[in-house]
C-alpha cells in the first residue's frame, strides 16, 4: 500500500524576495520521510489573499495533507488564517480558546493583549488549535490543512505536536555512493539498475571537488534490505564508497 501523501505551502514576501532563507521545509520532509509520509510537493506563494487561496484548494485536494507555514502573527501582511477560512468556506473571528491562551500567556509576561496580539487569536470555526509551546499563539488545523507559524523553532514545535496524530506509512531509507565518475560514465548502468527494481527511487547527483568530478548515487525505499542489495550492485558496477 503506498504512504500517505503531503504538500507543504510557503507563505510569505520575506521568502520570495530572498530576505529570508526557509528553513522549515528541510525539517517538514526530513520528519515526514521518517514518519512514512511522502512528501510530494513545496510550494511557495507571496502575502496575497488570493494566491494562497487558490493554493491551498490545489493543494488540499492533490493530496492527503498539507501544512502551512507562516502569515499567522500579529501584523497586517499575516493574512494566512483568513485565507484559510475561505478556502474552506469557514468565517473567521476570535475565539475564546485561543483568546484565553495568549491572555494567560501574556498575563505571565506582564505583556498587554492589545488588538495587534489579539489577531492571533482568530480562528476559522470548525478549526482545531495546534499547541505552540514557544509564544503560545496557536496554529489550527482545518480539514487536511495544518496552519502553523514560520518562525522555525516555532513551526518545528507544531510539526512534533501534529507528527503523532497523522497515520503514517513504511519509513523510506537510503544508501547513498560516492563514486570518482561523472554522471555520463554512469548513467546508462544506473538507468538499467534503475528499470531492474522499479520499486526503489535512483537519483544521481554530480559534484566537483579539486578540479575532478564525481556523482553521489542514492537509492531509496522502502524495503530496507532491497536498497542495501541496490546500494551494492551500485559499488560493484562503479566501485566507490557506500555512506
Amino acid at each position: 500500500m503506498p504512504n500517505p501523501t503531503a504538500a507543504m505551502l510557503v507563505i510569505g514576501d520575506e521568502i520570495l524576495s530572498g530576505r529570508t532563507r526557509d528553513a522549515n521545509s528541510n525539517h517538514l520532509a526530513i520528519q515526514l520521510t521518517e514518519a512514512g509520509i511522502d512528501l510530494r510537493e513545496v510550494r511557495f506563494v507571496s502575502d496575497d489573499h488570493a494566491a494562497i487561496v487558490a493554493a491551498v484548494q490545489a493543494l488540499s485536494k492533490a493530496y492527503d495533507t498539507v501544512f502551512t507555514s507562516g502569515g499567522i502573527g500579529p501584523t497586517h501582511d499575516d493574512i494566512t488564517a483568513d485565507a484559510i477560512a475561505d478556502a474552506f468556506g469557514a468565517s473567521i473571528d476570535v475565539r475564546d480558546d485561543a483568546r484565553a491562551i495568549l491572555q494567560a500567556h501574556y498575563d505571565r509576561s506582564g505583556t498587554e493583549m492589545n488588538e495587534a496580539r489579539l489577531r492571533m487569536a482568530r480562528i476559522p470555526d470548525g478549526a482545531t488549535l495546534i499547541d505552540n509551546p514557544v509564544s503560545a499563539a496557536p496554529g489550527f488545523t482545518l480539514g487536511n490543512v495544518h496552519v502553523m507559524a514560520g518562525v522555525p523553532t516555532i513551526f518545528n514545535a507544531m510539526v512534533e505536536t501534529i507528527l503523532p496524530t497523522l497515520t503514517g506509512g513504511a519509513p523510506v531509507v537510503s544508501r547513498s555512493v560516492r563514486v570518482d565518475r561523472g554522471e555520463g560514465d554512469v548513467a546508462a548502468e544506473l538507468s538499467a539498475l534503475a528499470k531492474a527494481n522499479p520499486e526503489l527511487s535512483f537519483g544521481s547527483y554530480p559534484f566537483s571537488r579539486d578540479g575532478k568530478y564525481g556523482t553521489n548515487l542514492v537509492v531509496r525505499g522502502q524495503d530496507a534490505d532491497a536498497v542495501e542489495a541496490a546500494a551494492a550492485q551500485l559499488v560493484a558496477a562503479f566501485g566507490g564508497t557506500a555512506l
